[in-house]
């Protein structure tokens, strides 16, 4: 998780914004106040200022009146008249704000000044438009200015000096300093500005400590957050308080205990799954809901041959190798199983998949759940049933079709025929034992496929065995056939089913009979091993093609059928052979070369401390 910024904190946020809104608000008012305070502090100055020049102006009315009166000229430019003005003058001068005051006539002379360093301006005519203004207007003219050589600002005033008939006789001329209303305001702005960084100073405090209060509970949230993202559900919150903050401290630690319990299930049904997936023998495929592979279990991959890291967001269409043949839409409404054929021509492998779709109750489709089943062994089974059924439907119709045709003969009257009636008798005789062996070889195999079938087995002298076996034919064979015996002279002790041993030995001899040409050669070999003894019995026939020699243990299978129905063969004898030996826990296969001849081994269990014992 990225580390929050300092800025982006939400406490400095909070106690930003808490100090803005204070500076703002101070700001806003500090700005009106002061506004409105320098205002009233100018009107007040010029009130003060005017009311002294307005009691002035009355006093030098009078005094300019008397003198023009007592002297009965209009003429008020007399050393008396300035004398008793610079006296008014001085008499009023308390107000300190006022820097100069000068009395000027009706021909705007200056009569009088209140600057003692100016008196040279006494007597000189004043051309200032301000007192142009006001004695032809005869109304007061006031302008505000800096001074030119101190730079400060001034207020002048032109005030008109009236006589008792509104006329003006005079103009008074006054400068007052306004630099000290202006100074009074910069220090009140001073103290403005202190008061308020002080107001900020202290209100940053409190609110970074009123922020705690609200951040603190939410950085433990934001912790147990991060936390629960880690999949850390052993946190909690710790509560400051019962306000709105605290009930959120006690919800969000409910929910912490309801995702442990939830996770917990999940985790449960998640390991279920997956063990149900990893232990299953079918294969499991899910796609999403475009039909790409998310989840693909061991079997599945085993089953396709492909690795389940690599075929992960691969179409299931080209997983199955159903491109052409069926869509993903097809696939989704597909209610049948589809048979993947995967077989080759040296072996079959044939899959069986169904499928099912993962829809929402909203009828939304999340994806395709897909289960493989192996059938190569059922259909291999099921093809051996159909050839097993075909055989023997063919192995009963030729001799039960042969003794049909003799008997309608013999009942259309062959049977008086003294010549044709033993030879077609003989045939149907021979015919019926035929049936009666197939039948018998059928009913051998059924015990041996019965899952019930047990063995009577006991301790056997195979070396004796064997040789009274080869004995019993050797007596009874009319071909010119030599028997070879490579057999050992000592004990050989063996725990074996004798009657079924004895039926194995007697269809590998009598095989090697039938395909062992005139004046052939037929060899028995016994030979020990650590834990089991090899049989082997080998003749010097046509042989077997390679391509077919693992096929003489399968039920009906003849390598040259014409020959072998002919000796009276039903297919069957090396099948029970090989049932048989399988029982005794034994293995039997061939070896042959064309034209040279077979050789049929076969194992048995065999114990040499057991032998031991024995002896």
């Amino acid at each position: 998780m990225k580390k929050v910024g300092f800025f982006r904190s939400i406490h400095i946020k909070f106690v930003l914004i808490y100090v803005l809104l204070i500076l703002v608000a101070m700001q806003i008012i500090g700005v009106y106040f002061v506004d409105k305070l320098e205002e009233k502090l100018v009107e007040n100055f010029q009130k003060s200022i005017l009311g002294n020049i307005d009691l002035l102006t009355y006093s030098l009315s009078e005094e300019m009146t008397n003198h023009m009166e007592n002297d009965d000229s209009t003429d008020v430019e007399n050393s008396t008249l300035g004398d008793d003005i610079r006296m008014i003058l001085e008499d009023n001068s308390s107000d300190n704000n006022i820097s100069e005051v000068s009395v000027i006539d009706s021909s705007r002379k200056i009569i009088a000044t209140s600057d003692n360093d100016n008196q040279d301006i006494v007597g000189k005519k004043i051309t200032e438009r301000l007192v142009k203004q006001a004695h032809v207007l005869g109304i007061q003219q006031e302008v505000t200015t800096h001074d030119k050589a101190t730079g400060e600002r001034i207020w002048i005033l032109a005030t008109p000096i009236k006589d008792q008939g509104n006329k003006v006789i005079g103009i008074v001329y006054s400068i007052a300093e306004m630099e000290n209303v202006y100074e009074l305001m910069e220090q009140i702005n001073r103290i403005f500005i202190t008061g308020t960084a002080i107001a900020l100073g202290i209100t940053a405090i409190l609110g970074i400590l009123l922020a705690q209060t609200i951040t603190r509970p939410m950085s433990d949230m934001r912790k147990q957050a991060l936390a629960l993202a880690k999949g850390n559900y052993s946190r909690k919150v710790k509560i400051y308080g019962n306000d709105e903050i605290g009930q959120l401290a006690y919800t969000f630690n409910n929910l912490t205990k309801d995702l442990q319990e939830a996770q917990s299930t999940t985790e449960g049904e998640r390991r279920k799954l997956s063990s149900v997936l990893a232990y299953m023998t079918d294969g499991v495929i899910a796609t999403d809901r475009r039909g790409k592979v998310i989840l693909i279990n061991e079997p599945a991959a085993k089953l396709l041959d492909v690795s389940r890291e690599t075929v992960l967001s691969q179409p299931i269409i080209d997983l199955l190798g159903l491109e052409g043949k069926y869509s993903y839409d097809d696939l989704l409404e597909e209610r049948e199983s589809v048979i993947l054929d995967y077989s080759t021509k040296k072996e079959p492998y044939i899959l069986r998949a169904n499928f099912s779709v993962i829809q929402k109750e909203t009828g939304f489709i999340n994806g395709l759940i897909t289960v493989l089943h192996d059938i190569t062994e059922q259909e291999k089974i099921d093809e051996e049933r159909r050839e097993f059924v075909a055989n023997v439907s063919h192995e009963l119709r030729t001799p039960l079709t042969t003794m049909r045709s003799y008997l309608e003969a013999l009942a259309d009257g062959a049977w008086k025929d003294e010549t044709l009636a033993p030879s077609f008798l003989n045939v149907t005789q021979n015919e019926t034992e035929r049936m009666i062996r197939l039948v018998n070889d059928l009913l051998q195999l059924s015990k041996m496929d019965n899952k019930d079938y047990l063995l009577s087995k006991g301790w056997v002298n195979f070396t004796k065995f064997f040789n009274q076996i080869i004995d019993r034919f050797e007596m009874t064979i009319t071909e010119h056939i030599t028997f070879k015996r490579d057999i050992p002279s000592k004990s050989i002790l063996v725990d074996i089913d004798e009657d079924k041993i004895t039926q194995v030995l007697y269809n590998i001899i009598s095989n090697a009979i039938k395909y062992s040409p005139e004046g052939g050669q037929i060899t028995f070999r016994i030979k020990e091993e650590s834990e089991r003894i090899v049989i082997s019995i080998s003749d010097q026939g046509v042989g077997i093609p390679k391509s077919t020699i693992d096929k003489v243990f399968e039920r009906f299978y003849r390598v040259d059928k014409a020959r072998t129905r002919n000796l009276g063969g039903t297919g069957l004898g090396l099948a029970i052979a090989k049932e048989m030996v399988v029982a005794h826990e034994g293995k039997i296969w061939a070896e042959s070369k064309e034209g040279k001849g077979t050789t049929i081994f076969f194992t048995l269990p065999y114990e040499q401390e057991q032998e031991d014992e024995w002896s």
